[in-house]
């Protein structure tokens, strides 16, 4: 563990960053420094193996706040996180071939975007299936609570965006682990509207910031401070979206589950532990060093002792389960995945076809070329960020992907 604390650079508070062995850009180094220096920052900062740069806040940061959040440190993605689960099948329960499950996955779980998110968008429903409708039910009261105060807000996909992907680094995937069993891995969030809530209340805190004439390092680190009316809002419609994160990973497990189940023409049993859900993107109330604090865990997972976790690595790397080992000197968290070295841009103008498919040989994937800002090369090594944190969790277990699924 490496602590930065530099009162001359006006720092608040240390920077306690578990990142022996993997490489820390300087755009992110300076990002940190910029939180630092908020007024209502409790304790220290603790940065995970991952960090790179973000959009206000550094991804793969864990932000202690006392009386204010930041919501540009939750993002847009408001409780985007991973499920997995370990399944009765084993290796040799799946054909040689895997296409044809890849497809009935993606035929089950909208994913990507078309027509601009309009109309016929392949990334959302057309026809709501009868149980997204009865999930969504248990969501719309209270949304219709957050938009009777912000009207704006109603303007997303929600329905239509309940059980599906998503773009990006969002995926679904089929491991194997050390033994030859077979696992469901997943990869998304709160989808339009999440970014709908988190986009409107960036805004709105940065119009106030203004308003109050605060001079900040960086207007992304606008905040909105506790017992403000804006405050209570926020919680509430944060609070939502990471519920409806979570309900959106568990309805596209039940998808690929049973794509899997008709193409094998065979029941599909969850072995072991319940699904793993956990967000990586999200905001909550803990206790750290004596004090309730508001936690911001952006691009980081909770590892409190005895929690069970995912970290990915990239669609040709291994993954892992982990369980958490309660460091306090992180916060009690661990890093979501293996971290960016390149931005989406340098990926696509740097990695050749050819090496993005010798590094997914062996996965069932689409590797035409339209993943290849998602590429392995564009990560950082995933041994090495697990060897960094060794202090904050163990691994249960190891997992390779067979099949992936991008947005």
């Amino acid at each position: 563990m490496k602590v930065v604390y530099d009162r001359e650079k006006g720092m608040k508070v240390p920077i306690k960053m578990f990142t022996d062995g993997v490489p820390v850009e300087g755009q992110a180094e300076n990002q940190l420094l910029n939180i630092s220096r908020m007024p209502f920052i409790h304790g220290h900062i603790a940065v995970m193996p991952d960090v790179h740069l973000g959009k206000g806040a550094t991804v793969g940061s864990v932000i202690p706040t006392l009386k204010a959040i930041i919501p540009a440190a939750v993002g847009v993605d408001i409780g985007c996180g991973m499920c997995a689960v370990k399944t009765n099948l084993r290796a040799n329960d799946l054909p040689d071939g895997l296409l044809q499950i890849r497809t009935a996955i993606e035929k089950a779980v909208p994913h990507g975007r078309t027509n601009d998110g309009g109309a016929h968008d392949r990334g959302a429903w057309g026809d709501i299936p009868g149980h997204v409708g009865n999930n969504w039910a248990l969501l719309e009261e209270e949304f219709k609570i957050i938009c009777a105060k912000h009207p704006k807000v109603e303007k997303a996909n929600h329905v239509k965006h309940l059980g599906t992907l998503g773009t990006g680094n969002h995926f679904v995937e089929v491991c194997l682990d050390l033994e030859d069993n077979v696992w469901i891995m997943l990869h998304s969030g709160s989808r339009g509207v999440g970014n709908r809530i988190g986009s409107y209340f960036i805004q709105l805190a940065k119009e106030d910031m203004r308003k109050w004439h605060i001079n900040l390092p960086d207007m992304d680190l606008a905040y909105m401070p506790e017992g403000t009316q804006y405050f209570r809002d926020y919680i509430q419609a944060v609070n939502w979206a990471q519920e409806y994160a979570r309900i959106n990973r568990d309805i596209m497990l039940e998808h690929t589950v049973n794509a899997i189940e008709k193409t094998l023409r065979r029941k599909i049993l969850i072995s072991g532990v319940e699904a793993i859900n956990c967000h990586h993107n999200y905001v909550a109330k803990e206790k750290h060093n004596g004090q309730n604090v508001w936690i911001t865990r952006k691009g980081a997972i909770r590892a409190r002792t005895g929690d069970l976790g995912i970290i990915p690595g990239s669609m040709g790397a291994r993954s892992f389960i982990v369980r958490g080992l309660g460091n306090r000197d992180s916060l009690s968290s661990c890093s979501h995945g293996a971290g960016r070295t390149m931005s989406r841009t340098e990926a696509k103008n740097t990695i050749t076809l050819k090496q993005h498919k010798a590094a997914l040989e062996g996965v069932e994937c689409r590797n035409d070329g339209t993943t290849l800002d998602e590429s392995p090369s564009a990560y950082k090594d995933i041994d090495a960020v697990m060897a960094a944190q060794k202090d904050l969790v163990e691994i249960v277990a190891t997992l390779k992907q067979v099949l992936c699924v991008k947005g």
